[in-house]
């Protein structure tokens, strides 16, 4: 894993009204509010700064005094990262800030992986970056919600999608229940991604391409339009994040486990 040489920023995108999960930002968890969890995740990796962009002064307010910084943002934003770019103009950040987009619904995740993804994009001097984890069952590989993506020889994506990639021609004719050997891993996307902050605000400005369009990925986007992510294999588990109410049970199980 390359070291990480160069302060770095963590800007965490918190929309109040979630369609699966309205009020998710605000949700307890261990009766604090899910964005706290998360803000205190970003601090443990040694931010320089920890900022989270919200649409909702509800959120601002649980935020005071935590030693993060809040951006209010529109509450139109189609995407996390349309929200993050409006966050870099009010918050100042140069061209060449580094810029960890650590996902509000992650109230787990270790501060090895999102150092991990800071030094990935320092290291490769490609404008974004993100991890991922290898897949160890099929079933996982077979499920349209989980992303999976594939990589050159230098590291970098290829592609992501919900299909299951790459495709073991042989193996799959024999079985889709068990994982074939194969020479290319198979991989499992984590949605955390780092940026230039330059870079930040010119990828918010592209279209939608084809790609992200039938697959509902954003990170399409930035493939399409011909730009490089480096890709580093996560250090540590990410568990799970929170996307529905079920989630946010298991989340507390979870929880009540470490206590």
């Amino acid at each position: 894993m390359p070291e990480l040489n160069e302060p770095f920023v963590v800007a965490i995108p918190a929309r109040h009204d979630a369609s699966r999960l309205p009020g998710k930002p605000l949700r307890l968890l261990g009766g604090r509010p899910l964005v706290l969890h998360v803000a205190e995740r970003a601090l443990a990796a040694g931010a320089h700064q920890v900022w989270v962009a919200t649409d909702d002064e509800r959120v601002a307010r649980v935020l005071d005094g935590q030693g993060v910084q809040v951006a209010m943002t529109a509450t139109g934003h189609a995407s996390g990262s349309d929200r993050l770019a409006e966050c870099a103009r009010i918050a100042g950040w140069g061209d060449g800030a580094l810029v960890v987009n650590l996902q509000g619904d992650e109230p787990f995740a270790p501060p090895e992986g999102i150092r991990a993804v800071a030094a990935a994009l320092s290291s490769s001097g490609h404008p974004m970056a993100t991890l991922a984890t290898p897949i160890e069952q099929a079933a996982q590989l077979f499920d349209p919600n989980t992303v999976k993506l594939v990589t050159d020889a230098r590291g970098d994506a290829l592609y992501f999608s919900r299909a299951p990639l790459p495709w073991h021609r042989d193996g799959f004719a024999r079985s889709r229940q068990v994982l074939p050997e194969s020479a290319a891993p198979f991989l499992r996307h984590i949605g955390i991604y780092a940026y230039r902050a330059g870079f930040l605000r010119q990828f918010a400005a592209l279209p939608p391409g084809r790609l992200e369009r039938t697959e509902s990925l954003e990170q399409l986007r930035a493939l399409e339009a011909g730009f490089r992510i480096a890709v580093a294999l996560t250090p540590v588990a990410f568990p799970p994040g929170v996307d529905t109410l079920e989630d946010l049970e298991r989340a507390q199980r979870h929880l009540d486990g470490l206590a």
